[in-house]
């Protein structure tokens, strides 16, 4: 069972991968938009405290702070930068703006399959 942090600021998209990881046997937080996400991350404001996730799902187009700043907060970020991201985004050609972040994990496109989401989540958690 992995902690998995969903951040994402469409509520429908955060319930339905919330449903689809519990249901998988992980436990599930999530964040609206990217300054929720580095708040509960511990990165602004620095919290060295702050629990980790060991897993965050990140969307990258969304307002107030994409998901492209996240990845780049939490790779400066000596107590995140350790832990694995999953991109989530509608859009396939992403993939470069991400080569110098080295904890993305992998890329996952919107719409997706549940199953897909579940299996990859698993292999990124080293779940079976």
């Amino acid at each position: 069972m992995a902690k998995i942090l969903v951040v994402d600021d469409e509520p429908t998209i955060v319930a339905m991968m919330s449903f689809i990881l519990q249901k998988a046997g992980h436990t599930v937080s999530s964040a609206g938009n990217g300054v929720e996400a580095v708040a509960v991350l511990g990165i602004d404001p620095e919290d060295p405290a702050a629990p980790l996730p060991d897993l965050v799902v990140l969307d990258i187009m969304m307002p107030i702070m994409d998901g492209h700043t996240v990845a780049v907060m939490m790779k400066e970020s000596a107590h995140a930068n350790k832990i694995p991201i999953l991109i989530v985004t509608a859009k396939s050609d992403m993939a470069p703006a991400f080569e110098a972040i080295p904890s993305v994990a992998g890329f996952f496109v919107k719409p997706f399959d549940p199953k897909i989401l579940r299996e990859t989540v698993n292999k990124l958690v080293g779940q079976k």
